[in-house]
């Protein structure tokens, strides 16, 4: 198996969803988290602060959120999955689609040292 990582974009929403939508939405995550560690692919998963500071090459440090990116990472999950089909896949049942958000499933590179 090796390792892939979902990363969840979203755009900010003029109609941010209710209090019973939120609860909706957190048993979804609940029910697809389950059903990853009942099949042994869960690995991690976390949401993402909206406060943080960027690093630029020549030092100089911005801080966040970035009012200028149309897009914010909001979290992301670890899997594990035979190849980048099988990790596809599983994001095609990931409950980000509910709140309107993209998915980006990445390969971890692997260095031998």
């Amino acid at each position: 198996m090796k390792d892939f990582l979902m990363l969840f974009r979203s755009e900010p929403q003029e109609n941010p969803p209710s209090p019973e939508q939120l609860q909706a939405m957190l048993k979804e995550w609940e029910k697809w988290h389950a059903e990853l560690e009942k099949n042994g692919q869960f690995v991690a998963s976390e949401a993402l602060n909206y406060s943080g500071r960027q690093l630029a090459p020549d030092g100089s440090v911005t801080d966040g959120p970035y009012a200028e990116l149309k897009e914010l990472v909001g979290g992301f999950t670890w899997v594990k999955a035979v190849d980048l089909d099988q990790a596809f896949e599983l994001a095609k049942s990931c409950p980000m689609h509910m709140m309107g958000g993209h998915i980006e499933v990445r390969e971890f590179e692997v260095f031998d040292y």
